[in-house]
């Protein structure tokens, strides 16, 4: 698995073969096979109506079985009182809804918080399993900000922070590991604390050297850059 689309997102049919299409999403332009099953995303032309934002989403669908929507999922005809969206022509109901799961919180940070102790998956981009560019890319497109799926293409965009003294929460790091390659990246908090995913989604400390593990006793990436998106 290379990445995940979550729920709403969109593509365009490249090519088939058999049960399988590949395709290209619309968010970040990223390019793998899917099975045939979701076939039709590419059809829908209705703008989304919200994003979820801070808390997994269950619906009803019409059929009576439930679906977990996880953050960073889009949300198509969702109606006036909330309480469901039509996509496709078919109807989902939205179990103990609050409409604050569709505005962010007050920072990235907070919003990153959320993901805490989730476990690391290459190529997942949800609460039940996330990589660490993932973990970047929803979070921020949770505020509304379209990063690029790996953290290597991550890293070629925002402006440039040339010192860590200079960094503030919100930023994001990138890092190596024993080369020059960017193989990793963060989220900087507030205190010199880095939110990143390795292993699960967790609390490290960072500075101008790199990411140190406490439990380790030693640093386990090394810094490469700095960037800012906001």
């Amino acid at each position: 698995m290379v990445s995940q689309m979550l729920f709403g997102e969109r593509f365009r049919i490249l090519d088939s073969s058999g049960t399988w299409l590949r395709i290209e999403t619309l968010f970040d332009s990223y390019i793998g096979w899917i099975e045939s099953l979701h076939g039709g995303y590419e059809g829908w032309d209705e703008g989304p109506a919200g994003i979820i934002t801070s808390r997994q989403l269950t619906c009803l669908k019409e059929d009576g079985s439930f679906m977990i929507l996880f953050p960073g999922s889009e949300l198509f005809g969702l109606r006036e009182d909330f309480s469901g969206f039509t996509i496709n022509d078919r109807g989902f109901l939205m179990k103990d809804l609050d409409i604050s799961r569709f505005t962010p919180l007050l920072s990235v940070t907070e919003t990153a918080v959320n993901f805490l102790n989730a476990p690391y998956l290459w190529g997942g981009r949800t609460m039940a399993g996330i990589d660490c560019s993932g973990l970047v890319q929803t979070v921020f497109k949770i505020h509304g900000i379209a990063l690029p799926r790996n953290s290597a293409q991550q890293a070629e965009m925002g402006a440039t922070i040339n010192f860590f003294t200079e960094a503030k929460g919100g930023d994001v790091l990138f890092f190596s590991a024993g080369n020059e390659n960017i193989s990793h990246t963060g989220i900087l908090c507030d205190g010199g604390i880095i939110i990143h995913a390795s292993g699960i989604v967790r609390l490290d400390r960072a500075d101008h050297q790199g990411i140190w593990d406490d439990e380790a006793g030693r640093y386990t990436h090394r810094l490469r850059l700095i960037k800012r998106f906001l």
